[in-house]
């Protein structure tokens, strides 16, 4: 700090090193020039005697701030300091405004702002007695008003006292449709030969593009080659109709299964001369007629 005299220099008259762990955000001088406030980002408050400023009187601590507007201020009477806090990620509670008596140097009062914004800077209106705190985020923003009802004057009284305006029918208004024209077809720059080239390649009917041999599962209505070439096989290999057992299975073991189902529900030729047939008779081996010998 330079104190403003018939020539002073450059050097400053009042130089404090490492005040904060993190950049200062807001500085505030009480109009007796005796305390000095300073926000920070490293989410303190500290209260400096401007005759001692080797140290600082009073640091408040847990004061979440992530913006490089953030200020603290005084009350009209400077009998409050207050300063606004940023929202965590993690954190359930939202921002508040934090209030501390000064002669005392503690805390007085949270007031809870909003639920998922920060509070990013806030004032106190000596003649309205309103105290005014911006909230928002990267996306959004908005002010949010205090006041007493029975100390405040005229401001925000106004608007609340007042009954809300009955809508008529002069309220109506036509919203207007805007054509820009340059958005219509006539109005538009042709694109050059280049680009038309590159989209006329991209289009496989125009640029008569052979289909390329399928290798994946398929895609587009075409079944690839590790899938089968048919459709049809393809989903009946999905619903598990379709079992690709036969090139490990015995052709006669695979025959004799179905040995029995034959022989009592035929369905071919043997129900046709059912009736007519002889019972066959078939030559025994050999072996078999020495055995009974």
């Amino acid at each position: 700090m330079w104190s403003i005299k018939p020539g002073w220099g450059s050097r400053p008259d009042i130089y404090v090193d490492k005040g904060h762990a993190d950049d200062i955000t807001g500085l505030k001088f009480s109009v007796d020039g005796l305390l000095l406030l300073s926000r920070s980002l490293d989410g303190t408050l500290k209260v400096w005697d401007l005759q001692q400023m080797k140290s600082s009187l009073k640091v408040f601590e847990d004061l979440p701030n992530h913006y490089a507007q953030t200020n603290a201020a005084f009350s009209p009477d400077e009998q409050l300091i207050f300063t606004g806090t940023s929202i965590e990620k993690e954190a359930t509670n939202g921002d508040m405004l934090c209030f501390f008596d000064r002669r005392k140097l503690e805390l007085v009062s949270r007031v809870g702002i909003s639920s998922k914004y920060s509070v990013v800077r806030c004032a106190w209106h000596p003649k309205i007695n309103h105290v005014f705190a911006t909230v928002g985020d990267k996306k959004e923003g908005g002010t949010h008003i205090l006041y007493d009802p029975s100390i405040s004057k005229r401001g925000a009284l106004v608007c609340v006292g007042r009954a809300p305006r009955q809508k008529s029918v002069d309220d109506y208004e036509v919203q207007p449709v805007v054509h820009n024209p340059h958005a219509l077809p006539l109005f538009r720059d042709q694109p050059s030969r280049k680009r038309q080239r590159e989209k006329a390649l991209k289009d496989p009917l125009k640029s008569h593009k052979p289909e390329i041999p399928m290798t994946g599962p398929g895609h587009g209505g075409r079944v690839g080659t590790t899938k089968g070439s048919l459709l049809t096989q393809y989903l009946l290999k999905q619903g598990g109709l379709i079992k690709e057992t036969w090139m490990e299975e015995d052709p006669r073991e695979a025959i004799h299964k179905f040995a029995d189902v034959a022989a009592k529900d035929p369905k071919f030729i043997a129900p046709a001369y059912a009736e007519t047939q002889p019972e066959p008779v078939f030559a025994k081996s050999d072996s078999d007629e020495e055995k009974e010998k």
